[in-house]
């Protein structure tokens, strides 16, 4: 067998298995979208980190009834650390561990790209804190956010499915679109395909594009 065909041979899962990952994503989306638009609709937030949170509300549905019960319930309320000379605060290391790191990916990806969580995070570096307790902190108001967004179902999740379809015909490549906004051409390709949520984005690619 010759080396392409060895290559070939090689790729041909891997392909199977990527094209039948971003199905089962595009379907997890989708029933998420349906059951809260809401809770979709928030920043940061992937198919998995937004169905992990109706997984652990659905659950625990006598833990829902103060957004402090939610906290603990993921992990994130703030458990007492104090000393003789500071008044300090940890994090929890109780409560549904995968809802805490659900909440942990939705800081991390805010933290890289949310100028919003950018600015508190400033903020409060500045305020003499650490980064640990800042990344407390952090997680503590997002899980407040989502305590309010896992018990509404009223905000609808913006459309995404006639990107592709602008972009193809006014002939501009994936590359160009990407040049233009300063991402890598996966990112607006899983944008497009719906793997990956970022609404400012797809907001200023939609009129970039109909006035292109």
């Amino acid at each position: 067998m010759k080396l392409n065909d060895k290559l070939s041979s090689l790729a041909r899962p891997v392909k199977e298995l990527t094209a039948e990952d971003e199905a089962l994503t595009r379907a997890l989306d989708s029933e998420v979208s349906g059951h809260n638009p809401g809770l979709r609709a928030a920043y940061g937030l992937g198919p998995d980190t937004a169905a992990q949170l109706l997984v652990t509300a659905g659950g625990n549905p006598e833990r829902m009834r103060t957004e402090a019960s939610f906290a603990a319930l993921c992990g994130v309320a703030p458990v007492p650390a104090s000393s003789d000379r500071t008044n300090r605060h940890r994090m929890s290391r109780g409560g549904d561990r995968d809802a805490n790191a659900a909440l942990c990916r939705i800081a991390l990806v805010r933290l890289s790209s949310d100028p919003r969580t950018r600015a508190y995070v400033a903020r409060q570096t500045a305020a003499g804190r650490t980064k640990r307790e800042i990344i407390r902190l952090l997680r503590r108001a997002i899980a407040r956010e989502m305590f309010r967004r896992c018990l509404t179902t009223t905000v609808t999740v913006p459309g995404i499915a006639d990107l592709r379809p602008l972009r193809q015909l006014r002939n501009i490549t994936l590359t160009a679109v990407a040049q233009h906004f300063g991402v890598w051409p996966t990112t607006i390709s899983r944008l497009e395909r719906g793997l990956s949520r970022d609404d400012d984005l797809a907001h200023a690619y939609r009129y970039w594009i109909q006035t292109a």
